[in-house]
C-alpha cells in the first residue's frame, strides 16, 4: 500500500493518533527524520520541539540530511526505516537538494515498497508537481538559485500549508492561475494519500476555495 500524510505542521503527527494509517504502531516504527530544510532558515527552534515532543513519546528516529548525498548513498541511510518524514523550512533549498541527490528516484521506490511518507510544510510541498505556491511566502527565503517550480509530482494536486482565515481572498484570486487543483491546510490538518485515495484528517472543515 502506497501511503502519504501531508502535514502543514510536524505536530499534527505527534498530536494525533496515525496509528491506523501506518504498517504498525508509530512507536514500533523506525523513523528517517530528515531535517535538510531547517538548515536554511534562521529559526530552527520547531525543530528542536519536534525532537523533543519526539523523545517524550518514545518514537525512534534518525536524524538524515539528503543534501550532498547521492542516490547509493540515500538508499543506504534509508533503508530499513518504516517512515520517512521530512522537515519544513525552506522549500527551495529542499527542492534543490532534492534534485542534486536524487532524492525523489530512492523515495518513489520505498514507497512502492510499503514506506510510509511523512511530510511537513515544505517537506508536504515538494511531493507536488510544483511548490509554486512557496513563492507565495513573504518570509524572504533565499531561493536557491532555483528558478524552475517542477517538484516530486507524488501527487496530483498543490499543497497550502499554515493557512489562517485572513489568507482566504488571496487564495481566491491565486488559484486561478494554477495548473493544478489545491488543497488548503491549517496546522491542526493533514491530508492523507492511500493507494490513490484522498482524505483530509484532523479538526475543522476543509477550506474550499
Amino acid at each position: 500500500m502506497k501511503t502519504l500524510i501531508l502535514t502543514s505542521s510536524g505536530s499534527f503527527i505527534t498530536a494525533n493518533n496515525v496509528d491506523d494509517f501506518l504498517p504498525k504502531k508509530i512507536t514500533d516504527c523506525r523513523i528517517a527524520y530528515i531535517i535538510t530544510a531547517s538548515k536554511k532558515v534562521d529559526d530552527t527552534s520547531y525543530v528542536e520541539r519536534h525532537r523533543q515532543k519526539m523523545d517524550e513519546l518514545n518514537f525512534s528516529y534518525t536524524e538524515v540530511d539528503i543534501a550532498g548525498k547521492n542516490e547509493d548513498e540515500l538508499k543506504k541511510a534509508l533503508d530499513g526505516h518504516d517512515i520517512v518524514m521530512v522537515e519544513g523550512g525552506n522549500t527551495f533549498y529542499l527542492l534543490k537538494a532534492v534534485r542534486e541527490s536524487g532524492f525523489a528516484n530512492v523515495i518513489k521506490e520505498l514507497i512502492g515498497n510499503g514506506v510510509v511518507y511523512v511530510g511537513s510544510s515544505a517537506g508536504s510541498y515538494i511531493t507536488c508537481p510544483s511548490i509554486v505556491m512557496a513563492t507565495w511566502s513573504n518570509r524572504g527565503f533565499d531561493r536557491c538559485g532555483i528558478t524552475e517550480y517542477s517538484a516530486m509530482n507524488l501527487v496530483p494536486f498543490l499543497v497550502k500549508a499554515h493557512y489562517t482565515p485572513d489568507m482566504l481572498e488571496t487564495l481566491k484570486e491565486k488559484v486561478n492561475d494554477l495548473q493544478y487543483p489545491m488543497r488548503v491546510l491549517n496546522d491542526d490538518q493533514a491530508i492523507l494519500v492511500q493507494d490513490g485515495e484522498v482524505q483530509l484528517l484532523g479538526g475543522g472543515d476543509e477550506i474550499i476555495l
